[in-house]
């Protein structure tokens, strides 16, 4: 009986272990993103000759569903090597895909490309987040109507949201309850985005 007594109690510590640490991991992914979502921004400075044109920024919000993405811009990356010939501002994705070891569990990825090139959606180099998630929603509030969408685009004209971003988004991340399978938990958080409009650094001949 006594046996019996610690072997419970060592189960339940494990479980409890288990679900702190796995709310630890879901909690500081949130945090995270937030962080380098309130960062975001976007530049009206673009050559004129697209020949030229090395560098392009963008906040593109995909609505996927239960699986959505975002490619963006910030000046959130932090240099980590002494005297590394980089600035804070990079290329950053947030969106869903398949385990490499497991296609049958959903992960969140976060890609980072630590310099800003012509294509703001692809390159740099993508790590799991969080590990088996169920679902990944984002919404964005539009500051000139007070609505929430589900997708924005900064690199389209008429059709998207050119040269502004949104004033808040809205992050809905769903995991699979640790011991009932067919029961979720929902985790939520918003970041705001102080920079709205495109940075236009204008030339002046005195």
């Amino acid at each position: 009986m006594i046996w019996g007594g610690f072997a419970q109690t060592t189960r339940n510590k494990k479980r409890i272990e288990g679900d702190v640490e796995r709310n630890h991991e879901v909690q500081a992914a949130l945090n995270r993103m937030a962080r380098e979502l309130s960062m975001a921004y976007v530049s009206a400075q673009l050559n004129p000759n697209p020949a030229l044109q090395t560098v392009q920024t963008a906040f593109v919000g995909t609505d996927r569903g239960s699986g959505d993405r975002i490619d963006f811009t910030s000046f959130s990356h932090r240099r980590l090597i002494r005297d590394a010939h980089e600035g804070d501002q990079n290329e950053l994705s947030y969106f869903v895909a398949r385990h490499p070891e497991d296609s049958s569990i959903r992960v969140l990825a976060r890609r980072e490309q630590n310099r800003i090139d012509d294509d703001p959606r692809s390159g740099g180099r993508v790590e799991i987040l969080v590990e088996d998630i169920q679902d990944f929603e984002l919404e964005y509030l539009d500051p000139l109507t007070g609505n929430w969408l589900s997708s924005w685009d900064t690199t389209q004209g008429a059709s998207g949201q050119p040269n502004r971003l949104p004033s808040q988004v809205k992050i809905t991340l769903t995991i699979p309850h640790p011991r009932r399978r067919s029961r979720e938990l929902v985790y939520g958080t918003r970041a705001t985005i102080p920079i709205r409009f495109a940075l236009n650094h204008a030339i002046y001949n005195p």
